[in-house]
């Protein structure tokens, strides 16, 4: 599992093209990691735009696969700026070392939702958005201790510590997409970053791997970690 940062050109019309339809963003991202006769697998991808530019104001885009890309594939040469080496994120964050209690800080772009007579419907208050964040961790083995809690692990035997102070909602976003077929997409989202605490390793590290709710095929569920000191 590699995490490979890239950089477009906002120069290029179909650079632009992509940062304005999600959709197609993940179409073209899946030809330089698979070849045109393999199809890209669901879930074989995770990707996430991100809200910073580098100092020449170039979109900066994070993707997570197992597959190694290769980037002529991309048809348009101008397309892409920049490429960094990929990082090996087992070898980078211990992944086979993980215990509950360990603390990261994280980014999530995700879709918060709710499903109401079988049609999701976007969670759009802030504390409802962070309510929707903790059953997650629930589902996926971390939990969100309050920023000041010396021991995580404690802490997430006492819900009175669980203020959630330190994770930051932000960057509303109605993402939009089209697919060949014409049909149109739009999917509700938000910006996630703060700090976590591992509950389960097993279920933390399939969530590092496969991503987190709804949405993935538009460039949302990427779960980004770093060890946080504490």
């Amino acid at each position: 599992m590699r995490l490979h940062r890239i950089h477009l050109n906002p120069r290029c019309r179909e650079a632009r093209r992509d940062l304005a339809d999600a959709y197609q963003m993940h179409a073209t991202l899946c030809r330089a990691f698979f070849s045109p006769e393999t199809p890209c697998p669901a879930g074989s991808l995770l990707w996430r735009l991100e809200p910073e530019t580098d100092a020449e104001g170039r979109p900066r885009v994070l993707i997570q696969s197992r597959a190694t890309p290769d980037w002529s594939r991309i048809p348009v040469s101008a397309w892409l700026a920049q490429a960094e080496p990929g990082i090996d994120l087992v070898q980078k964050l211990a992944l086979d070392t993980i215990k509950p209690g360990q603390a990261f800080r994280f980014r999530l772009r995700a879709n918060p939702c709710k499903t109401v007579q079988g049609k999701r419907h976007g969670i759009v208050h802030p504390d409802a958005q962070r309510e929707w964040l903790v059953r997650k961790g629930e589902q996926h083995g971390f939990a969100l201790p309050e920023s000041d809690t010396p021991d995580y692990f404690d802490a997430m035997q006492r819900p009175e510590c669980l203020a959630y102070r330190d994770v930051r909602v932000s960057h509303e976003q109605m993402l939009r997409g089209s697919q060949h077929s014409g049909h149109a997409i739009r999917v509700y989202s938000m910006l996630f970053e703060g700090r976590l605490a591992v509950t389960d390793a097993v279920q933390f590290r399939r969530a590092l791997e496969t991503g987190i709710g709804h949405g993935k095929v538009m460039g949302l569920g990427l779960l980004s970690v770093v060890p946080s000191p504490g």
